[in-house]
């Protein structure tokens, strides 16, 4: 068995325009000084990361690296978590996501998608170039507003769903597969992959991939009610990434999954910070270890509840105390006995 590597922390719900969250030396001096030892860049936040720079200039990646490096951190994966969602949007949402574009390519669907796809090409090569096995994205949606199928799904809609969005996405897996590097596509509602049987499908329309893989975050579960360790031991060999996030589902008489269109603070499904959930996290972190994951334990932090430094602070006990370190030997190992073929053959009546 391998070993969870932690904790890191995603910077993105803490990149803001103050001081120390301004600036990619200054945030990994708060990040070094809670006692992170790993952060995950939002690859679209120019306050802390160029990316195109990146995937330009092999300079740029060293003084990125040397700057974590020099407050004890490790860079663990790149996120396009926007841009990727950007490969593929129905139009329905067009007007919402264009929130995520620049400028120049507001109003103009297909020049979004273009520079979406080149922000995920970028991202490849800034990912090479700056060592790392893993990347963390979204998959996009064109089928997301047909997921309860009322008024019924035509005949081949999700089939002919999945081949465009594969289409989309070939390419981009084929760059990052010349990278050397795994895409983990979070499992998250609102994206066409956002449970097991979606990434299934996903998975098969672009040929099993190698790339193709999956960024495991039990939130999304817990309010989805899918069985969220049980999963663990179905896909464990495509789980690449990991973020540690915690959630809580509690339904009433007056709502469910779905939310009522409340804010989050209202709905039943919530998402908490660590510890203040449901989530099972010593059952998740034994079956990965059992699994073998040695990726890293990235605090995602979403709660509609705690102030966010708090649940960053509180976090790096967190996931220290869920971290195991794999045995070397059977626990049983001192009754143990040596290979002896006689003995096994009087055990087992065979003369």
């Amino acid at each position: 068995m391998k070993q969870i590597k932690g904790p890191a922390i995603f910077l993105a719900q803490f990149a803001g325009n103050e001081s120390p969250f301004n600036n990619f030396t200054e945030i990994c001096q708060w990040a070094s000084g809670l006692g992170f030892k790993g952060i995950q860049i939002p690859s679209w936040d120019g306050r802390l990361f160029d990316l195109l720079k990146a995937a330009e200039s092999q300079v740029y990646c060293d003084e990125i690296t040397g700057i974590a490096a020099e407050h004890g951190l490790v860079i663990t994966e790149l996120s396009t978590h926007l841009q990727g969602q950007l490969v593929a949007v129905n139009p329905a949402y067009d007007q919402m996501f264009d929130s995520f574009a620049p400028d120049e390519v507001k109003n103009n669907p297909a020049a979004r998608t273009q520079w979406a796809v080149n922000q995920m090409m970028a991202a490849a090569k800034a990912s090479q170039r700056l060592g790392l096995q893993g990347h963390a994205s979204f998959s996009g949606a064109l089928l997301w507003h047909t997921m309860y199928p009322w008024p019924q799904r035509p005949q081949g809609l999700v089939e002919q769903g999945f081949k465009e969005l594969a289409g989309r996405w070939l390419p981009i897996l084929n760059a990052f597969d010349d990278a050397g590097v795994d895409v983990c596509y979070e499992l998250h509602p609102g994206e066409d992959l956002h449970d097991g049987v979606t990434f299934e499908r996903f998975l098969e329309a672009t040929g099993n991939h190698p790339r193709a893989n999956i960024l495991y975050d039990p939130s999304h579960f817990v309010l989805q009610q899918l069985d969220y360790l049980a999963f663990i031991d179905i896909y464990h060999e495509r789980i690449k990434a990991f973020h540690v996030k915690d959630a809580e589902f509690n339904p009433s008489g007056r709502s469910g999954v779905y939310g009522g269109y409340q804010s989050w603070i209202d709905r039943p499904g919530r998402f908490r910070s660590l510890g203040d959930g449901q989530v099972d996290f010593n059952g998740i972190f034994s079956k990965l270890t059992q699994h073998g994951f040695d990726g890293w334990a990235v605090i995602e932090w979403e709660c509609c509840i705690k102030h966010p430094l708090d649940g960053a602070r509180e976090g790096v006990d967190f996931v220290n105390k869920h971290l195991i370190r794999p045995t070397e030997r059977a626990f049983d190992d001192f009754a143990g006995m040596g290979a002896d073929e006689v003995l096994n053959n009087k055990i087992l009546g065979i003369k």
